[in-house]
């Protein structure tokens, strides 16, 4: 979402307030209160999170892209996405032998697979930032942005993994926004950290059986 995207919306660029020297738009302020919600809607396992992940991941698309962050401007475009993907799995998806879609455990096979696709997709993406893209901070951005796309198809699919993707991005991206300047998306990835512990907690008092 540039900035000639927002003109309508030009009130979202305007400075809410001043946090540690940098200024927070609007834009953030927002984007962060969708995006505590939707986290708490993915603990408690409620479909509405997905429609607040489309809206706050459109958001941080602007937001990112004007701090140059490519690499996580890009994963909002893919979350706004998947998120239909999400909502209609948690509303009618089943697993594979045809029960009601329900919190699960990878099997280790799984567990290998998505430790191979997180090898695999962070330096192709940083790599390609590096290559194509003006960012300061390839490979660190590149991390989360790899890491999540993993974490919301387990996310998607109702493996409590998922909550381990998040905390391996979230403790990333607090040392990446913090570097940038966004403080309070900084905060919130700084909470993102513990509701990761709290998730796991949640869905692990839900777990079904292992996925075969």
């Amino acid at each position: 979402m540039p900035d000639a995207l927002l003109a309508p919306w030009h009130w979202l660029l305007s400075p809410a307030f001043t946090l540690w020297g940098a200024d927070t738009s609007w834009l953030e302020l927002v984007a962060v209160v969708l995006a505590l919600a939707m986290v708490g809607f993915n603990i408690r396992e409620r479909h509405w999170g997905w429609p607040l992940a489309i809206v706050s991941s459109l958001l941080y698309f602007g937001l990112f892209s004007r701090s140059r962050l490519y690499g996580d401007a890009a994963l909002q475009i893919f979350f706004a996405l998947v998120a239909f993907w999400g909502w209609v799995k948690w509303l009618r998806g089943r697993r594979p032998d045809g029960t009601v879609l329900r919190v699960t455990r990878l099997s280790a096979r799984g567990a290998w697979a998505v430790v191979a696709a997180c090898a695999v997709l962070w330096p192709a993406v940083a790599l390609f930032l590096q290559r194509f893209t003006d960012t300061d901070v390839p490979w660190w951005d590149a991390f989360p942005t790899a890491v999540s796309l993993v974490g919301q198809y387990l996310l998607g699919r109702k493996y409590i993994e998922n909550w381990l993707a998040w905390l391996a991005v979230n403790t990333v991206s607090v040392g990446l926004f913090a570097y940038k300047g966004l403080w309070l998306t900084t905060g919130l990835y700084a909470l993102f950290i513990v509701l990761s512990f709290v998730g796991w907690q949640a869905w692990k008092r839900r777990l079904a059986p292992a996925a075969p």
